[in-house]
């Protein structure tokens, strides 16, 4: 059964192709129009959605590096070519990577907002259409969290394309209302989908009541920190966080390697993570990318000297996220060794894509409890606990709240390094062009850089998007 629903993104598919696909008449496949029928069509919609999240221009690879080459960890060893760019905070809007994130986000947008519009009027079980649209609900607000964190006002689509008269040339939206989209759309998730409890074994990888409170935490705090900041974003983060340590549903792992292992994948640290896998479904190639070529990987990318000495000896995930390149004495010597798959079969590797798990939640905890209150001395639980895993010992005692944000900023690289935070992290806490230049001395972060360009292709076809300040 083909289904085939024009997609945009926004307007990288051509007005043209895509104002003659609904020109033309369905003899051939199945319009969307006539596809949702039944559950099993309402579930293959869904199984669209989370299929968009895979290729390597998506969350394949891309998204990591939109999110990570920008900042103080990693560096690259080409010198010129667009993941260069990102690292060296030279990139513009023909940025083919930026353009592959923006392209690939809104297709995904497109896919949810058809199962959100299609599927009510299925007959089926309430209970399960509504877990449907809500995970549904919960992409699509992912897809506009990272669109908003990254490029600032976004166009805001919520319906599909229903013919040749549809605009699809949206300006731009204010910021504040597509954060209040993105709220309205978690909540929804939150209240519809299923507990962790209730989602069967084969259907790990759909999103749970759990995962939007987990992602409504982490929207929030990004809010306070934004020019659409509410008065009480950084009070309903914490009210988020506790309500999912609270329910005992997940945990940390006692040993920290564990996250990694894809043996061990979706277990109960695990609270949202896109699922890859080997051929004949698609595996992510995060692995190959950071082994060096002795090991058969691509040597792309090696671990920045200053954050290598950042760990102190004795914390565990030091010895899990770094390795040597045995017989090199030059610098960098080291590479990230955090995401391993014995079973890889050249690119492709199970590794999942940790969108989030309950070490970054207890680590928000402690970010919004010092955020309300730098006085109060419980902003250290959440943040000993990550630490003691790792074999540290506990923080304490009075500190401003600048100098704690400076904790958090070394406590989260040293934990969720290589995970898609880092760029997002610092710049939410204000620290991204210290953390770059103490990083690396020469690297210049203007203050265009705390925003992406609007990619040059869509402001080709879209006269009424305009570029971020400062970008070309």
């Amino acid at each position: 059964m083909k289904k085939y629903i024009c997609l945009l993104g926004l307007a990288s598919l051509s007005l043209t192709s895509c104002e003659k696909f609904l020109e033309e008449k369905p003899y051939d496949f199945i319009a969307a129009e006539n596809f949702y029928k039944s559950e099993g069509d309402a579930v293959a919609g869904l199984n669209g959605v989370f299929n968009a999240l895979l290729p390597q221009t998506y969350f394949g690879r891309t998204g990591w590096q939109i999110t990570e080459l920008p900042a103080d960890l990693i560096r690259v060893g080409s010198a010129t070519d667009e993941r260069a760019q990102l690292s060296r905070f030279t990139y513009t809007s023909t940025n083919t990577e930026i353009n592959s994130w923006w392209t690939n986000t809104y297709r995904m947008i497109n896919r949810a907002n058809d199962v959100i519009e299609k599927v009510p009027t299925v007959s089926m079980d309430e209970a399960r259409k509504n877990n449907i649209i809500g995970n549904a609900r919960f992409l699509r607000a992912l897809g506009y969290f990272d669109m908003a964190r990254c490029f600032g006002d976004v166009p805001l689509v919520l319906a599909t394309v229903k013919g040749p008269s549809d605009d699809i040339r949206p300006p731009r939206a204010p910021l504040a209302q597509v954060y209040e989209q993105i709220i309205s759309d978690l909540k929804f998730a939150e209240a519809n989908c299923f507990p962790e409890s209730q989602i069967a074994a084969g259907e790990k990888g759909r999103v749970s009541s759990g995962a939007a409170t987990a992602l409504l935490a982490k929207v929030y705090l990004t809010r306070a920190s934004s020019a659409a900041v509410q008065p009480n974003d950084n009070q309903d983060a914490l009210a988020a966080c506790n309500k999912v340590i609270t329910s005992n549903t997940y945990r940390l792992l006692p040993v920290y390697g564990d996250v990694f292992d894809p043996d061990k994948e979706n277990g109960p640290e695990h609270i949202f993570s896109i699922q890859f896998d080997l051929p004949p479904n698609t595996g992510s190639i995060i692995v190959r990318q950071f082994l060096p070529s002795q090991l058969s990987g691509l040597g792309t990318f090696t671990v920045e000297d200053a954050f290598v000495a950042s760990y102190a000896a004795t914390d565990v995930r030091r010895a899990w996220n770094l390795s040597n390149q045995a017989g090199t004495t030059t610098l960098p010597r080291y590479y990230f060794n955090k995401f391993r798959d014995p079973k890889r079969i050249v690119n492709d590797a199970r590794t999942n894509y940790l969108i989030t798990r309950y070490a970054d939640v207890l680590l928000m905890q402690s970010e919004a409890l010092n955020n309300l209150n730098a006085t109060d001395a419980s902003k250290y639980q959440g943040i000993n606990a990550v630490r003691t895993r790792a074999g540290l010992a506990p923080l304490g005692g009075a500190t401003t709240k600048d100098a704690f944000v400076d904790l958090l900023v070394r406590e989260r690289a040293w934990e969720l390094c290589q995970e898609g935070h880092r760029w997002f992290d610092l710049v939410r806490l204000k620290r991204l062009r210290q953390a770059v230049q103490a990083s690396t001395p020469t690297r210049v972060v203007d203050d265009k850089y705390y925003l992406f360009p609007l990619p040059q292709p869509e402001l080709l076809l879209n006269p009424n998007l305009t570029q971020n300040p400062g970008h070309i």
